[in-house]
């Protein structure tokens, strides 16, 4: 093997929104780099990336697909990484260990918005990035508008590394500007050298000269230079170009086609002078010496547990003990590299490798695992995600009971953006994620590797009921069968209190007409009848108060008393005006201000109150709405929200209060809960 530019192997990670031809790019730098022998296709089901039964069955990426090849004597791990915002869970700690991003964009002005969530996460953690313009056989438009709307999602200048050759309205090629070279894209093999086309010397000579002026924003000497008119030479327009894209002072944009295999051996070549080594990711994550970092782990069926990782500071045998950030003490084994799903045994992770260990249970994403015998912990934060899409789910087959949840916290394990959890108000056990196809998918990774099937509906909401007038009532209870009877009576009185002040539950009994040791049983029995009013729902927001009553010196007892409270309740609720009670959430919304009126509109459709909205921090171009929305109309909420945002928009909600509800909503929320 030819010597290679660096010792350590480089991880590369490929991001950029849904349908931009991230897949379709790994496969053919894969081939360019004679890493495979054909170019597989998505819609095919060939491609080494989206391997799983559930991508294949989606034509989409629904998670990360990692590469590793050789190519010039250089070691790469490329990283495949979803598009879609409700994968975006993939990116969390995958993104902090590589050395590079290749931010792959659709050629149409349009869509630049669309990489903004990602490029904004990469400026979050300090990862290099270059742009790749993909599709560009199939683009219509000038370069410039292109380059001025993807200049406006990003906070790093970029610089133009290539310009394209334009035939009867058809981009055929590009011109390298640092090589002042031309290429035309061949289908299915590299791009063909060709003479720049005299039409275009002038506009490439403009183009040419407009990228060393952005480079020699950073560079003094070379400003020198331009400014004397003189030609500097081509190492050292490379050099100014690594350096900068290295320390994340400019973004170079390259053209092609990963289709067409156009532009990708360009690319290759990038990738080889202008991605940092592993040691500038190893002080990003503020970790040192040898050591696996994992930033994902996977449950594979009966082949158990697998932590993908990086190997830092130097090469990791298979079998090296290792140290969890708490000290925990785990051993490295079963270590594989990937292509794929295609894995092969190594004996150990090579300096910069990315590899899949197994057996490691302790391990979890965003752990360096330390091989030097002292505890570490990396500076790998993970975004918040807020579960903006939920399901109540039960087990198909009650027997499954256990399973389900089994499986269920293997799959949040490896998948933090899903959340399971019986709710303790309606008595589901529900699962939360970032959007409907999110949570199909889980569902069904579950029902294939753990034989789980489950039903699923909508969640319920956790409707309430109170009072709007008090009432004082008898509550008696006398049972006789034959020695001790039972006999509790009591005189209760039902009082409203201030919405979300609670029960509270008081006595005044003179004379000792209720023997005291029975009182917390009139309380319990009460606290019984409000278990469940006369609308069907909990009661909430009520005094009631223990006025009057007798006993038997015989027959009375703990359990009478108790069931003589319930009675009361169940008698005098429906006397006291009772109404039903919505819960209301205070719901954030993220999205692009060209989006604010049709997402007010949206809300007030779901009778939403809006409550104002402000610019987003750090996000140019973006809205923060607030509002409060009832709880029953937040649950397709994403579907809308996505539809009308190009699928960029979120959301955050919190319980607010309860508030009324009347009409005919209410009248169909009661009888619906009569019939259950």
């Amino acid at each position: 093997m030819a010597k290679g530019k660096s010792a350590a192997a480089r991880a590369v990670a490929l991001v950029g929104p849904n349908g931009a031809g991230k897949t379709t790019l790994m496969e053919a730098l894969l081939y360019s780099a004679g890493a495979i022998e054909r170019q597989g296709a998505v819609l095919a089901g060939t491609t080494v990336g989206d391997a799983s039964p559930e991508a294949r069955a989606r034509g989409q990426s629904v998670e990360m697909s990692i590469a590793s090849f050789a190519h010039d004597g250089d070691r790469y791990a490329l990283i495949d990484l979803p598009g879609s915002t409700e994968f975006a869970g993939e990116l969390d700690h995958t993104l902090a260990a590589v050395d590079l991003a290749i931010v792959v964009c659709d050629p149409d002005p349009d869509k630049a918005i669309l990489l903004q969530p990602t490029l904004i996460e990469l400026d979050r953690l300090g990862v290099p990035r270059l742009l790749f313009v993909n599709k560009m056989d199939t683009a219509r438009g000038r370069l410039r508008d292109l380059l001025e709307a993807l200049q406006a999602v990003s906070t790093i200048p970029l610089v133009a590394r290539q310009i394209p050759i334009w035939e009867n309205e058809k981009a055929t090629g590009y011109v390298d500007l640092a090589l002042e070279r031309a290429y035309v894209y061949r289908a299915g093999k590299p791009s063909e050298r060709i003479d720049i086309p005299k039409d275009i010397v002038d506009r490439e000579h403009e183009a040419r000269f407009a990228m060393l002026e952005k480079l020699a924003d950073y560079d003094d000497a070379l400003m020198e230079q331009l400014l004397s008119d003189q030609t500097p030479s081509v190492d050292a327009v490379f050099a100014d170009l690594m350096r900068e894209t290295q320390e994340m002072l400019i973004a170079p944009v390259f053209l092609g086609s990963a289709q067409a295999d156009g532009g990708v051996t360009r690319l290759l070549k990038a990738l080889r002078h202008d991605t940092p080594a592993p040691d500038a990711a190893q002080a990003r994550l503020g970790v040192s010496g040898a050591g696996l970092f994992v930033f994902k782990t996977s449950h594979a069926g009966q082949a158990g547990k697998q932590s993908f990782a990086r190997a830092f500071g130097g090469d990791v045998a298979d079998g090296a003990d290792l140290l969890r950030p708490d000290g925990e003490k785990l051993r490295a084994s079963g270590m594989v590299q990937l292509t794929g799903a295609a894995q092969k045994k190594s004996a150990s992770a090579p300096l910069g490798e990315v590899v899949a260990v197994g057996r490691m249970e302790g391990a979890r994403p965003g752990d360096f695992l330390s091989a030097e015998g002292r505890p570490q912990a990396a500076n790998s934060s993970a975004q918040k995600r807020f579960g903006v899409y939920a399901l109540a789910i039960a087990p198909a087959d009650r027997k499954d009971d256990v399973r389900l949840s089994q499986s269920m916290a293997k799959l949040a394990e490896e998948d933090p953006t899903l959340h399971f959890a019986m709710n303790p108000e309606t008595h589901e056990l529900v699962l939360e994620g970032q959007g409907e196809v999110h949570l199909r998918i889980a569902l069904d990774r579950m029902k294939r590797r753990y034989g789980v099937s489950v039903t699923t509906s909508r969640p319920k909401s956790a409707y309430k009921e109170t009072i709007r007038k008090g009432v004082s009532v008898r509550g008696r209870h006398k049972k006789q069968s034959g020695g001790h009877g039972q006999f509790g009576d009591v005189v209760v009185e039902i009082a409203a209190r201030p919405r979300s002040s609670g029960f509270e539950f008081n006595e005044k009994i003179h004379g000792g007409v209720v023997p005291r040791q029975y009182i917390p049983a009139v309380e319990a029995g009460v606290r019984d009848g409000l278990e469940k009013g006369p609308l069907g729902f909990p009661v909430v927001d009520i005094a009631v108060t223990l006025t009057d009553g007798s006993a038997h010196a015989v027959d009375s007892s703990e359990i009478a008393f108790r069931t003589a409270g319930r009675i009361a309740m169940t008698e005098g609720l429906p006397q006291c005006d009772p109404i039903l009670l919505e819960p209301v959430e205070k719901v954030t919304i993220y999205a692009p201000n060209t989006a604010t009126a049709k997402i007010n509109s949206m809300l007030s459709s779901r009778r939403g109150q809006i409550l104002g909205f402000d610019a987003r921090e750090g996000w140019p171009g973006w809205d923060r709405i607030e509002a409060y929305l009832p709880q029953a109309d937040r649950h397709d909420l994403i579907i809308d929200l996505r539809s009308i945002t190009q699928g960029l928009g979120t959301y955050e909600a919190s319980f607010a209060h309860m508030a009324e509800l009347t009409g005919r909503e209410a009248q169909e929320i009661v009888q619906k809960a009569k019939v259950a």
